[in-house]
Formats: C-alpha cells, structure tokens, sequence
C-alpha cells in the first residue's frame, strides 16, 4: 500500500525499515510517520491497511508451530490468561477466533484501552489488574520489540519469539528467553523447570 501513496518516493519499504518503524508499533504512531502534516490521513490509510490484513487473514492465518500444545500446557494447569496487543480490536478479535481461542483468553486488553500502548508497561499492568495476579506469578510472550519492552518495563520475564524480527533486534529489548516458536526445547525446558519449582514449593508447604 505505501507505494501506491507515493510514500519513499515510491520505492517499497526493506525489513530493515519496517523493523525500526513499523513493527509493533502502536498505529497513530504510524500515521504521524506517514503523514507528520496530515494526521487524519494518516489514520484513515491505517483503518484501509487494518481492513485489508482482515481480508487476508481471513484467508490464511496460520498458528505458530507448537500454538495448541502451549495453550493445552497452560490449561492443564490452569492459569488464568490475558491477550495483550496493540493491534485494533476488530483485528484481534479475528486473529483470537480464527485461532479457535475465543475460550481460551480471560480477558483481552488493548493499548487503546490504556493511557499508553506498548512500549509502555501500561496494557501488561491493566491485564494483571483484570485478572488480580501478581507479576512474580507470570510470564509474557511476545514478537516484537516494543511488546518485549512493554513486559520487561512491567517487571515480567519475558519469551521473545523470533518469529517476526531478528533475533539481533529483539534482544535489545532484553527478553529472558528467545524462541523460534512454541516447540522450541528452550521453552519447554523452561516450562518444565517451572513445573519443578511449583512441585517443590507445594511439597514444602
């Protein structure tokens, strides 16, 4: 779409661009790189660029690899759980059903919904609000930078994937962890010392 905007003198945007502007990033802030001297411009072409992702995700939005096998891990136990995104709420209300986890979350916050979006903490401390747990008790997953920044400024640890930036790029933001998707041995090793941990301290109590 920015091409047909003239936008880069008509030349598409690298990764590298989309990378350091674009992704992640909260979408009126978009606007403003887009058009500094016509903002409303700017976030009418965000609202066409949000209406054609929901046509092709409608399409194909394929899960991460080792999607269900984490959220199965995380009903067995029972924990409770929040989607926290930047995104729009038609667009995540799509991605969440097209998922198939509608059930699954407890809550879905917005960063239209707080005072800041990510990078700021504020979404990730909404959603400990909501659900009444305490930070100690909790873990993120993120994929971009500006989300892991969010988690980390909220004092959680935090998984990055890697599945939309470099692994370079996101750990900048200081991730605890970094995965390429959700069967990565690296989470589950994680997973299954949390287990150990949360074992132990039920046997000394």
């Amino acid at each position: 779409m920015l091409p047909q905007i003239g936008f880069n003198n008509g030349v598409p945007i690298d990764e590298e661009y989309f990378i350091k502007n674009i992704a992640g990033k909260h979408n009126s802030d978009i606007a403003v790189l887009l058009y500094p001297d016509d903002i409303p411009r700017g976030i009418k072409f965000m609202e066409d660029k949000e209406a054609m992702f929901r046509r092709l995700a409608l399409e194909n939005l394929p899960p991460i690899k080792g999607l269900y096998k984490l959220t199965k891990w995380i009903d067995d136990r029972g924990l409770k759980r929040a989607a926290v995104t930047n995104a729009p709420k038609p667009n995540a209300e799509l991605m969440i059903s097209k998922l198939g986890l509608k059930d699954f979350f407890d809550v879905v916050i917005l960063g239209s919904d707080c005072e800041r979006a990510k990078p700021y903490p504020d979404p990730y401390l909404k959603a400990l609000e909501v659900l009444k747990v305490s930070k100690d008790h909790t873990f993120v997953c993120e994929d971009s930078v500006s989300g892991i920044k969010a988690g980390v400024a909220a004092g959680m640890p935090v998984v990055g994937l890697t599945t939309r930036n470099p692994e370079s790029v996101l750990m900048e933001a200081n991730p605890t962890i970094l995965i390429k998707d959700y069967e990565d041995p690296k989470l589950w090793e994680a997973l299954e010392e949390l287990d150990k941990r949360i074992g132990s301290s039920k046997t000394s109590a």
